[in-house]
């Protein structure tokens, strides 16, 4: 198992304080993400524990990719990886920051 820890800018403003998302589910080929208020209103902080070693740099690119393109600010993210390719970890991604911002 590796673990890697990615701190992300944000320009958009930080996101509401909700309660704690989890969507997803680890196994193989897929992930599993916590989304919760993150520490940093500017920043998102995300973890990741994954089973596939030596992809640092490509999380790396994929978690740029998606703060570009999300309002992240002030979340902090927890993602256990089962193997999933960067589009099912964008695409989850995605839906675990939507799920999170549309609750009430």
């Amino acid at each position: 198992m590796e673990r890697l820890a990615f701190d992300l800018e944000s320009a958009g403003a930080p996101a509401p304080q909700r309660p704690p998302v989890v969507v997803g589910a680890v196994a193989s080929g897929n992930l599993e993400v916590l989304v919760e208020p993150g520490d940093a209103p500017g920043r998102c902080h995300v973890e990741i524990a994954t089973s596939a070693r030596g992809f640092g740099e490509i999380w790396g690119a994929v978690l740029q990719d998606f703060a570009a393109r999300h309002p992240i600010a002030g979340l902090a993210l927890s993602v256990n990886d089962g193997g999933a390719t960067p589009a099912v970890v964008a695409l989850r991604l995605a839906q675990a920051v939507e799920e999170y911002l549309a609750q009430p």
